[in-house]
C-alpha cells in the first residue's frame, strides 16, 4: 500500500491546513503545528511532511523552534522543506533531528550541491522536489519556470545517486495540482528512483488509481487540503474518535 504524508505547512508558526470535524459533529482542530503533527499521529500517520512557508520566501527555515518541538513530540520520521537553498542550511536543518530534508531549486540549479549533499549525509537523507507545468520544471516553491523537462532533471539526479524524487503536476494556470499517471509512470519506469506524488490526489478513487502505479516504484503520496477536509471514508470514524477527547496531547502517540 502507498505510504501517506500528512502534509503540515507553517506560515507565522501556525498551520495552513486546519482539520474540521465531520457534519453535524464540528470541530477544528489545533492551528498548533505542534499539536497538528500528534494529531496525524495519533491516527496513525508513519511519516510527516512538513513546509516552512514562511522559508520558501526567505530562503532559508524560519520556523525553527517549531520544527523542533515536533520531532520531539512524534515517534515517527519527519521530512522537511522550504527554503533549503545552501550547505549549511541543509545540515542545519538536519540537525534538528529531521529525517529528510527536500530540496528543489538548487537540483535544477547547482546539482553539484546535490551531489555533496548525497555524498554527506546519504542518499536517504535527501529528497528533490520537482515541480512540473506544461512539461518543465519550475523552482522556488514552483514559480519560476527553467527550461528543464522533467525528465532530464530526473536522469541528472540518478547519475548523481539521488534515491528519492518528489513530483507535484501542476495545472497549466498553476493554481493547483493535478494527478498525472503517465508523468509519474513514465519517471519511475526510466530512473529507477522512488518516487512520491505531491499533491493531486482529492478522493478515495485518485488514491486507488495512484495505487497501480506502487509496482513501478510510485510508493507514497503526499496529501494535504483532501485529508484535512475529511474526503476519505476512514475519517469520519477518526474524527468522532476525536469529539471525545479532551487532550491530544502525547498520550495519543503511539
Amino acid at each position: 500500500m502507498l505510504l501517506i504524508f500528512p502534509s503540515i505547512e507553517i506560515r507565522k508558526e501556525c498551520c495552513v491546513e486546519v482539520v474540521h470535524g465531520v457534519a453535524g459533529h464540528e470541530r477544528t482542530y489545533s492551528i498548533d503545528p505542534v499539536q497538528m503533527a500528534i494529531l496525524w499521529r495519533g491516527e496513525n500517520a508513519k511519516t510527516l511532511h512538513v513546509i516552512d512557508r514562511d522559508g520558501i520566501e526567505e530562503g532559508k527555515v524560519i520556523n525553527d523552534e517549531i520544527i523542533r518541538r515536533m520531532v520531539a513530540s512524534v515517534d515517527i520520521p519527519i521530512q522537511v522543506g522550504g527554503g533549503l537553498r545552501t550547505f549549511e542550511e541543509i545540515e542545519r536543518v538536519l540537525s534538528m533531528g529531521v529525517y529528510r530534508v527536500v530540496v528543489g531549486t538548487v537540483a535544477a540549479e547547482q546539482p553539484e550541491l546535490i551531489e555533496r549533499l548525497v555524498n554527506t549525509f546519504g542518499a536517504r537523507k535527501i529528497a528533490i522536489a520537482m515541480f512540473v507545468r506544461d512539461g518543465r520544471v519550475y523552482v522556488e516553491g514552483g514559480h519560476r519556470r527553467t527550461e528543464r523537462t522533467p525528465m532530464d532533471l530526473a536522469l541528472e539526479m540518478q547519475r548523481i545517486g539521488v534515491s528519492r524524487i518528489v513530483v507535484a503536476n501542476r495545472t497549466l494556470d498553476g493554481t493547483r495540482e493535478e494527478l498525472s499517471l503517465p508523468l509519474l509512470r513514465d519517471l519511475a519506469q526510466r530512473t529507477n528512483i522512488r518516487l512520491t506524488c505531491w499533491g493531486g490526489v482529492e478522493s478515495y478513487r485518485e488514491l486507488m488509481d495512484l495505487q497501480t502505479l506502487e509496482r513501478y516504484g510510485v510508493d507514497s503520496v503526499i496529501l494535504g487540503r483532501p485529508l484535512y477536509e475529511n474526503r476519505f471514508p476512514c475519517q469520519a470514524l477518526w474524527r468522532l474518535n476525536e469529539e471525545q477527547l479532551t487532550d491530544l496531547g502525547p498520550t495519543r502517540r503511539i
